[in-house]
């Protein structure tokens, strides 16, 4: 299984996203390393498909269901939705599905 999580450096938010993703891992017993990929530039958000930040993809597929029609790329802050509340960083739950449906294709 490949985690990268996609960030750049203006973004705080993404220690948060990593912290649930090294949190979800160690529950799961996986010993995996998460690829940081930073985002310079608008042109290298286009490049990367690049959704915001922090954005996590695992075997190249973004978590977030739904994502793969979005075709709007650029440098800027990341907001994600659970029970109604907007969060600023993937939440624990979002994060633990992605790997557990990862996981269940291996």
């Amino acid at each position: 299984m490949k985690i990268e999580l996609y960030y750049f450096d203006g973004c705080p938010s993404y220690k948060t996203a990593l912290k649930y993703i090294d949190e979800a891992l160690k529950e799961k017993g996986l010993n995996i390393p998460v690829e940081m990929v930073r985002i310079t530039s608008e042109e290298d958000a286009v490049r990367q498909r690049f959704l915001g930040s922090p954005s996590v993809r695992i075997d190249g597929v973004d978590i977030e269901p739904g994502t793969e029609k979005i075709k709007a790329f650029s440098l800027t802050c990341r907001l994600y939705l659970e029970h109604d509340n907007v969060l600023e960083w993937p939440g624990r739950k979002l994060i633990r599905q992605a790997i557990d449906n990862a996981s269940a294709k291996r």
